[in-house]
């Protein structure tokens, strides 16, 4: 393992370099990320949140994320799904959000794409049915990939079902998020912390 892929913190506890410095991400870190997300609102939002961070870093989107829930009502579908192109403007004037008009157009989309898929159980479903039937074991942040068969296999699933924004990496990332896999690095106070694994998995 890379000297730096875990750092110890003064409170003992080891944690990754990305979450071992900046307050903020350390509290993300310590009592979300990896943690199951089980119902339409909270995974629809992550998925919105995972759209918004391509191509940026996400302690970025965390620090913006009171703003985005704000400029989103919440993060609830049925509000988004009605937004119009006046919201649309309204949204790129806003500073405090990303103002990316694809993407701002892409949380809409997929707003509407969230209802739909109530008809066939939802989206919660929809998307954790892509667990694998294994979790990565990572001892270093190399040893972590960006995609994997079931993070291609879900973005193309929600791209048949007329989702935005979410490719395989972006997937892959929301999988680590929300707990549909544990990539938290071998020894981190935090690996296994899910439940979603058996401890002989992790």
């Amino acid at each position: 393992m890379s000297e730096a892929a875990l750092i110890t913190g003064e409170d003992g506890l080891a944690r990754p370099s990305w979450a071992g410095s900046d307050a903020l991400m350390r509290e993300y870190y310590d009592t979300e990320w990896g943690m199951p997300i089980r119902d339409e609102q909270g995974l629809y939002e992550r998925i919105c949140l995972e759209g918004f961070q391509a191509g940026l870093s996400w302690a970025t989107i965390l620090r913006k994320r009171p703003a985005f829930r704000n400029a989103f009502a919440d993060f609830d579908p049925d509000a988004v799904a009605l937004f119009t192109e006046d919201d649309v403007e309204r949204l790129m004037l806003d500073p405090g959000i990303v103002r990316n008009r694809a993407k701002i157009n892409a949380a809409i989309t997929n707003a509407k794409a969230t209802i739909a898929l109530r008809r066939e159980g939802g989206l919660v479903e929809f998307v954790w049915f892509f667990q694998p039937p294994e979790t990565p074991a990572p001892a270093s942040f190399a040893e972590i990939p960006s995609t994997s068969p079931e993070s291609v296999a879900l973005s193309k699933a929600l791209r048949r079902k007329g989702f935005a924004f979410v490719g395989p990496t972006t997937m892959f990332a929301l999988m680590e998020a929300v707990g549909i896999i544990d990539t938290h690095l071998v020894g981190s106070h935090r690996r296994g912390s899910s439940g979603v694994w058996p401890l002989t998995q992790v």
